[in-house]
Order: C-alpha cells, then structure tokens, then sequence
C-alpha cells in the first residue's frame, strides 16, 4: 500500500509529466531529448515546456537520426547523466536496435558491472487514428527476449508515474512502452515520489472462474470484458503484469492454480510472443490448465477502422472466449463496449 495519502486525480499523460518533471528537480542529471519533446503540444502533455522549464540544455528536440540519437544517450549514460529518450512510436525503435541490443544492454555485463547505462527510452504503441503498418506496432517481445534491458508497459495512471521513476533510478536501460489510448485514462495518483518495483504485477479484479492476463491497453479491454462476462455468470480475475521483463510468474500462477482456466490477451503477435511466454511459464510451472490466447492475427496492422475492428482484440471477444472457455454458450454474443478512448482519439502522433 501507498504511504502517500495525498492523492488527487490526473490522467496517464499528466501521470508521466509530473514523474519526469519531480525527476528533473531532484536530480539534474537527467534530462529529456527526442522527436517533437519540445512541441506545444509536448507528446501528450508528457514533456510539455520542460525546455522552458529546465532550460535548453536539460530538454531538447533531436533530428530524425535514431540510431545516433540512441548512441548519444548510451554515451551519456555511461558518463554518469541520466537520459531520458522519447520515441513518438515504438515502430522506429527498429532503427536502434544495434545501440539497444549490442551495446546498451550488454555494456555492465562486459564490464564486469564496472559500468552502468541507465537510459530510459519511452516508446508509444497501438493504434490512433488508422496509422496503419509502420505506425501500430507493439514490439515488447523483442525486448523482453534481450537480457540486460528491462521492460515495463504500466496501465493506469498511478503505475505509469511510479514505473517511470523506478526506471529513471534503475541503472540498467529500460524500454518503457506507453499506448496511446491510455493518455487520457485518469485515475488517482500519489502527488509526491514514489516507485512501483520492476517484477510485481497486479490483480485488477478478483475473480474465481477464470484469469484473464493482458498487457498495456488490452488489460483495459479486458477490464470491460469481465463485466460483460458477469452478465453470463462467469467471474474472471483479470491481471496486469505492470512489468514484462522482469515479469511476476508467481501472482500469475497463483491464479490460475485457482481458476484452472487462463486466457492471455496480448497488445502484439502471438507467435514467439508475450502470450507465448506467459503460457509456457503456466504449462511448465502449474498442473491441469486450460489456456487460451488472443493476439493480433498473423498481417500487418489494418488501417482502416473496418478491419481494426477484426484486427485488434476488443472487450467483445474476450469475453466470448472466455465464457467458452467456462463451458459457457458459443452462440453468445456479447453487447458492443464503446471504446471511448478510441472514438475520441484525434491525434497528433
């Protein structure tokens, strides 16, 4: 439990702002750099006039050079500043991957821990307004394979400041995943520090028939899911792993031990994927479990809202499977969600 009783409520976006901006006052070590941090329209209200803020020097925009921009911040790192770099989309972390995986993940080790990178890279993913198949993707499987980088993709707001702040005081490099459906979700947040620990998930909802596990945005969807699911009787457990690498195995098991049912809804591909992971941790570790997943299909992300609506998974057809996992009809269908965060999204990024 918080030892903070000071809470008020502010939304995802403004979440990630005031752990950044606390961050920057106490340690002047850290600064912000990236693609448009320093719009007026600052990332979502995430890196909103911190350049006014903490000057120029602490907040700054870079030119479209990721590779170099990655290089500059593992360099930075290992000079003793604290580096903080903003990607408008998860998709062009490709163009870093050699910095990512050859150097920043690797650097302590081959120096026998005489040698840190704490660099953090925000990465926003999922869908907007049909960005489409170089604009939508969720990467974290591919980061998650890698040891030595640390992965973390929170869900609601007081996760969001709390995982952020422990990943700009963690000494290892972390990938630090934001979708943009959330910036907007608010809920009540500690006004002072705080950290949430990398490798502690969280149960959002109890339940007893079935556990449902999702990651970023789909831990919502899965949210609405289980009510839907209790117009059918069935009582899910739903689970937000906050952390994906390192990731809480043990709360997840624990779950299922009681349910004998899971049902993995991954923000990604399934294959080779998040939900990959997770079952096979559950199949290896837990006896006489039922699991099912849902994923993006094997194509490139849609543009169009027409085929997003068959592409992504949604709270309709989590529950759907979900209840048939339960023994429950498979004619049922589920009343539509409005997915308002998703209706009402109008962009820049």
């Amino acid at each position: 439990m918080d030892k903070i009783l000071d809470k008020k409520v502010i939304n995802y976006g403004e979440a990630i702002y005031e752990a950044i901006t606390q961050e920057m006052a106490r340690d002047e070590n850290i600064f912000v750099y990236g693609l448009g941090v320093d719009d007026p329209k600052g990332h979502y209200g995430t890196t909103k006039d911190l350049h006014k803020k903490y000057g120029k020097l602490r907040s700054f925009d870079t030119p479209l050079s990721e590779d170099a921009m990655t290089g500059i911040g593992i360099g930075a790192a290992l000079a003793g500043l604290r580096p903080i770099y903003v990607h408008q989309r998860m998709d062009f972390l490709l163009l870093c991957m050699n910095q990512i995986v050859n150097m920043a993940s690797k650097i302590r080790y081959i120096s026998s821990g005489e040698h840190s990178v704490p660099l953090v890279i925000r990465a926003a993913i999922g869908r907007s307004w049909g960005q489409g198949a170089q604009h939508s993707q969720a990467l974290q499987s591919f980061f998650m394979h890698i040891p030595g980088l640390k992965v973390i993709a929170p869900t609601t707001p007081h996760d969001v400041k709390g995982g952020l702040i422990a990943s700009i005081r963690d000494n290892n490099p972390v990938i630090f995943i934001e979708h943009r459906m959330l910036y907007k979700n608010a809920g009540y947040v500690p006004s002072d520090t705080y950290e949430i620990k990398f490798g502690k998930g969280r149960v959002l909802r109890e339940g007893n028939d079935i556990t449902i596990v999702g990651v970023s945005h789909s831990v919502e969807d899965s949210l609405r899911a289980a009510d839907l699911l209790k117009g059918v009787g069935v009582n899910a457990e739903v689970i937000d792993p906050i952390s994906l690498s390192p990731i809480d195995n043990e709360i997840i098991r624990d779950s299922v031990n009681k349910t004998k049912k899971l049902l993995v809804v991954d923000n990604g591909w399934m294959k080779c994927g998040f939900s990959a992971e997770i079952i096979a941790d559950v199949a290896t570790n837990c006896e006489s479990i039922l699991c099912q997943r849902l994923g993006f299909p094997e194509t490139p992300c849609p543009t169009t809202p027409s085929l997003e609506k068959h592409f992504y998974p949604n709270p309709q057809n989590i529950a759907k499977k979900a209840n048939e996992m339960c023994g429950g009809d498979s004619e049922w269908n589920p009343p539509e969600v409005v997915q308002h965060e998703i209706v009402s999204f109008k962009g820049p990024f």
